[in-house]
Formats: structure tokens, sequence, C-alpha cells
């Protein structure tokens, strides 16, 4: 969105919730929201989707419903304006995930290298399911927390190359796996029914 009649630079000091409700009397004020988030949505959409095409309808979708239900959004403990942007892009993601899934009569097309990563067993099918609901889990967690996860138990990484990577120490990574760990673990049994 265009940043007409704008000195450079004078919306990039504010807070997002600030922008938020800028963009309220001002419209185009929104363009920096979008600039701000835009990148890191389609990354996590398409980590959802598997496809660039829906992760970009999902991200414009999300940006939507901000602008739309910019009054409703209220500031609270713990929780900053990014968690609220990405607990309505997961929403519509996941909401979109099982639209597709339906159209596709329960199957997905997969990369070729995707598809040779797969077990040779017989009840690999089974495990879809299980893949569907880890992907699921994994979305609702935080991003940091699902990037060490991922690499730990899906990549096969160790406790110190994540730390390398990561640019932190092996004491910081066994922490953020474990906390991570339990977030997945409380975003797996709210998923479930009572």
């Amino acid at each position: 969105m265009p940043k007409a009649n704008r000195a450079p630079g004078d919306l990039t000091s504010l807070s997002d919730v600030d922008v938020l409700a800028l963009c309220q009397k001002d419209p185009e004020a929104f363009g920096e929201l979008v600039d701000r988030y835009e990148a890191a949505f389609l990354r996590k959409a398409q980590s959802i989707l598997y496809s660039r095409e829906d992760a970009e309808e999902v991200v414009q979708d999300t940006f939507t419903r901000i602008y739309l239900y910019a009054d409703r959004y209220s500031p609270q403990e713990g929780a900053s304006f990014s968690s609220w942007g990405y607990l309505i892009l997961t929403r519509l993601a996941f909401t979109r995930y099982q639209k597709l899934k339906k159209e596709r009569g329960r199957t997905y097309e997969m990369e070729p290298e995707s598809f040779e990563r797969l077990p040779d067993t017989e009840g690999f099918l089974e495990g879809m399911t299980v893949r569907d609901e880890v992907l699921s889990a994994l979305a609702r967690i935080p991003e940091a927390a699902a990037r060490v996860l991922k690499l730990q138990f899906l990549e096969g990484k160790s406790q110190e190359e994540i730390a390398q990577m990561e640019g932190s120490t092996v004491s910081a990574i066994k922490t953020r796996v474990h906390r991570a760990k339990k977030q997945f673990k409380d975003s797996l049994d709210y998923g479930k029914p009572d």
C-alpha cells in the first residue's frame, strides 16, 4: 500500500499498536503493518499450506481481517499485536488447509523430495493424520519454538548444532526446547475434544 505524503520512516518509530490505531483514521498507514509482517506471514502460511499461491491468499485475507477488526484489538498482558496477527493467520491457513484437503479427496500433491523422505512402510497413510496433527500443533505455537522443535526432532540436529545455527548457547537451546515441548503438548491437547 502506498505511503503517499509521508516523510520516509515517520511511521517506523511507532509501535504496531499505534500504527493499527492510526490506520483507523488514516488507511494509508496500514501499509506500514503490511511492510512489517508480510514476509513473515507468508513464510508461516506457506509452512502450513505448502503452496505459495494459497499462502498469498491467506496472507491477504489476514491483512483484510486485521484492518476490518482493528477497532476490536485490545492489548493483553503477555500477548502482542503480532501474536494476534499470527492467530488470525493460522486460523485462516488451517481453515483453508482443511478445505483443500476435502477438495483433493484427502490426497495431497507432494514434491518429489518430500515423497522420497517418507518411510517405506505399509502404514504410512495412517501417519498422515498424525502428521496433520503435528503440523497443526506446530503452527499454533510461537515460530521460534516451532523452529527449534523442527530442527531437533524433524531434521535430527543436535542441540549443539541448533545453538550454533541460532547463535545461542547450548543451555539456552535446552531451555528453549524444554519450553517448546511444553507449548507443543499444550497445543496438541488444545485440539482434542474434552
